[in-house]
């Protein structure tokens, strides 16, 4: 039967992620001596050979002397390649299937592994062109048919040349050998596939970059598995985010970038412009200036506990989704805050810097055990509840103060105001949000009314002390000790100089707002934010974004999914229904939620629709955003 179209499609490193050949020299040369020099010289001839520096009749029987392979080795070769189909392949199964009688295999690897791969996509074996290899007697690998057209030079193009397809001819691949069919006139396009390796000599001679299968689908208007190549997001990570966000992301086949300092607000407009998703932490400040330029944003990442350095109202109007790690890093800031609070009450640092003046000072005078304190903490959510827990295991009596009703863990005592916490405290700790009232909460009076010899400390938000109070009353005495890891204005980036008024005090600790700063915070930060991010962009989930209705949905199924974002005006619900029930389709589920700002519907419904129905839905008055999912 003739065709239209047909798709040429290599194996090694487009159809699976790894080249098949270095994979069976991996397993055959498992216990050689000498298999790290033999693997480095079998992937040095390979390279050779796709870049086109050396004859691939040349290349593959250099590569076969090396391996050292039966029979044996090619059926643990062939359990390892079923784990290792490129992803965008693997995804799309069902266009391989619908359209397998006008797919071809056609690869210099070897039919002997390739076959019962490509057979799981329903590619018949009479699509599949590729090598044979020659065994001796005891099923040893010897060599390879050399009479075969795609062990010769040009084999690509003689197989090509053969087949005498009658229809346009796209060839998908990512070696020097797929674009020899275009450069001899055989192929309409030649899509240089770059979702497992990029080869910059090959992608210069593309008439496309195919990032993924995803991408080849979408650009020829042929049935994808999901509405919107993966590639096409692009994120961009700003402020040095742990290594393991980039990681996810580009996993899901997202186009990642990432700096490691926070952009000024003339940079970040003119970046944004191309960004999908974007990861700031506390340092990045998105105004509604920078986000008028941001029509391409879909979600923002705040990896930290705060969000009060993004214009969070303006992202609902633009119906750009914020989450954020409110979580991650509780331990860290606890662990930091106990640290810090029994260095104080020792005076570890005061004695530490004279004995390194070389002042022995042995002496028990000031200090004390943390057993028996009262531990006053002003903000009661993640951290300071956390920090209670540990305090009192520690023996310190502790009292809390909160505006939100927080019901105390163990034996915590609240306090109904925080006049009478900063009173009965002999440590004072502070864990509030960055809600603008809490600027300046700590100031002059609030000083005067701690314990003589109390001790101060603030891991929350910069704003919230006025540091000239807190120097004045470490002069007179009131405070014997105070640890900070805020401040009012921090440097942008490790280079910028810090000054402050804090740094002539022996009996201070300044950090660098590293409280949340430990290995194992920002890697529970740069999991759990791109994790919540992607199962919003797949399925809609809003259930941990701090700025849209929260919504847990279930996992889609044999349907579409509509994402109607809104102003939150009455009758949308009913207007997106009644364009529904005009086109006669089914809904099988739906879901409303709504915040003082925006409404959030998402509706799934049967596939088979008329397209004009997204159409009119994307036109309703007061629709901020659409999306579909599928």
């Amino acid at each position: 039967m003739k065709h239209s179209k047909y798709f040429v499609i290599d194996f090694d490193s487009t159809f699976i992620k790894v080249e098949a050949l270095e994979e069976l020299a991996a397993i055959s040369l498992k216990d050689e001596p000498d298999s790290a020099k033999v693997l480095s010289e079998i992937r040095e001839i390979t390279d050779a050979g796709l870049e086109g520096k050396l004859s691939f009749t040349d290349s593959l029987a250099r590569r076969i002397r090396l391996l050292r392979a039966n029979r044996q080795h090619l059926e643990m070769l062939i359990r390892r390649l079923q784990r290792k189909i490129s992803t965008s392949i693997k995804r799309n199964k069902k266009f391989f299937r619908n359209y397998a009688d006008q797919i071809y295999i056609v690869s210099g690897g070897f039919k002997e592994f390739i076959e019962p791969i490509a057979k799981q996509f329903g590619i018949t074996s009479e699509n599949i062109f590729a090598n044979s290899f020659e065994f001796d007697d005891d099923g040893n690998i010897t060599g390879f048919d050399a009479a075969n057209i795609l062990a010769q030079e040009n084999g690509k193009v003689l197989l090509l040349k053969s087949l005498n397809l009658s229809g346009d001819i796209y060839v998908i691949g990512d070696g020097y050998t797929d674009y020899q069919t275009k450069e001899a006139g055989l192929t309409n396009k030649f899509y240089a596939f770059t979702e497992n390796v990029k080869r910059e000599s090959i992608v210069d001679k593309a008439d496309f970059v195919a990032p993924s299968f995803d991408e080849f689908l979408y650009l020829n208007k042929l049935p994808m598995s999901i509405s919107y190549p993966k590639n096409r997001i692009n994120v961009l990570l700003l402020e040095n985010i742990h290594p393991r966000a980039q990681m996810l992301y580009k996993e899901e086949g997202y186009q990642v970038e990432t700096l490691n300092y926070s952009p000024d607000e003339k940079e970040l407009t003119e970046r944004i412009k191309q960004v999908s998703i974007l990861g700031v932490r506390s340092k990045t400040r998105l105004n509604e200036r920078i986000l008028r330029h941001a029509n391409r944003l879909i979600a923002i990442g705040a990896f930290c506990i705060g969000t009060e350095q993004l214009a969070l109202d303006t992202c609902q109007q633009k119906g750009v989704a914020v989450f954020n790690a409110p979580f991650s890093n509780t331990r860290s800031v606890v662990e930091m805050v106990i640290g810090e609070i029994i260095v104080l009450i020792r005076k570890i640092f005061e004695k530490s810097n004279k004995l390194k003046q070389g002042i022995w000072e042995k002496t028990s005078a000031g200090s004390f055990e943390i057993r028996g304190k009262k531990l006053g903490i002003i903000g009661y959510g993640n951290i300071g509840s956390q920090l209670s827990t540990l305090a009192e295991f520690l023996g310190m009596e502790v009292y809390y103060y909160d505006i939100i009703e927080k019901m105390a863990l163990g034996n915590a005592k609240k306090c109904t105001s925080m006049q009478q916490l900063l009173k009965k405290a002999d440590i004072v700790t502070v864990h509030v949000d960055g809600n603008p009232n809490n600027r300046n909460l700590i100031g002059d009076d609030e000083f005067k009314l701690m314990k003589r010899g109390a001790i101060f400390l603030n891991l929350s938000r910069g704003f919230i002390v006025n540091l000239e109070a807190l120097v004045k009353h470490l002069k007179n005495g009131r405070i014997s000790g105070a640890a900070i890891d805020v401040f009012p204005r921090e440097p942008k980036s490790d280079g910028e100089k810090f000054i402050s008024q804090l740094q002539q005090f022996p009996n201070v600790i300044i950090t660098p707002h590293i409280g949340g700063s430990t290995m194992e915070a920002q890697y529970n930060i740069a999991e759990f934010v791109p994790r919540n991010i992607i199962d919003y962009i797949n399925s809609g989930n809003t259930f941990f974004s701090v700025n849209f209705p929260n919504l847990q949905l279930p996992q889609l199924q044999r349907a579409h999914r509509l994402i109607h974002i809104h102003q939150n005006v009455p009758g949308m619900l009913a207007q997106i229904n009644s364009i529904l029930a005009q086109h006669d389709i089914n809904i099988i589920g739906q879901y409303l939620k709504t915040n003082e700002l925006i409404g959030y519907v998402i509706t799934d419904i049967i596939k088979k629709y008329d397209p004009e129905v997204i159409t009119e839905l994307k036109k309703i008055p007061h629709t901020i955003k659409f999306r579909i999912l599928y």
